[in-house]
């Protein structure tokens, strides 16, 4: 199953000022890690294909100028409180498209994992992990738009049985509110 990305040039445009080398962190644990060679459009076709979800073109574009990674601002404002913090969730790391990673969409703990070894629910694609060692996750959840549409960025709690907190309607929006945790830290 292959999909034509329709055009999302307001989503992509909302991340062509981000800086690779300022909104990515450069150590070698998150190069080793998280990061994967440029992912081809064949790549893309064939996670895609695997995953059943078209990717958003704004998630396709970012892991084009960099294949994942661990961003420097990595923590999400939330209006709820989570297991995590009253009043935001934080990103361990964003994984790429590809599969020779253990953190890419289809490496050995990429978003099929959480479904089948952690009971995760079968909402869409998880593409980001959390600090708490896979206790909470970060989803593009297309339970509302179906397979080829915009998913909305969900954080899912299994400590809380699996609830869904929903963060951002796009992709691009979830990047853009990311923040530094010194912005949470507490006097």
């Amino acid at each position: 199953m292959t999909w034509d990305r329709p055009s999302s040039a307001s989503d992509v445009d909302l991340l062509a000022d981000l800086d690779p080398q300022e909104w990515w962190e450069d150590s070698a644990y998150a190069l080793r890690t998280y990061t994967g060679a440029t992912p081809t459009d064949s790549v893309v076709a064939s996670v895609e294909n695997e995953l059943g979800f078209r990717l958003p073109s704004s998630y396709v574009a970012m892991m084009r100028r960099r294949n994942g990674g661990i961003p420097r601002r990595t923590c999400f404002p939330t209006s709820t409180r989570t297991t995590w913090s009253e009043d935001h969730v934080a990103v361990n790391g964003i994984f790429g498209v590809g599969r020779d990673l253990d953190n890419s969409l289809r490496g050995g703990t990429g978003s099929r994992f959480w479904n089948d070894e952690w009971g995760y629910p079968d909402l869409g694609v998880y593409f980001a992990d959390c600090p708490s060692a896979g206790h909470d996750m970060i989803a593009m959840d297309y339970r509302d738009c179906g397979p080829e549409g915009e998913p909305r960025i969900v954080h899912v709690d299994q400590e809380w049985d699996y609830s869904v907190t929903v963060l951002a309607p796009t992709f691009a929006q979830f990047v853009r509110a990311l923040r530094h945790e010194k912005e949470f830290e507490i006097d």
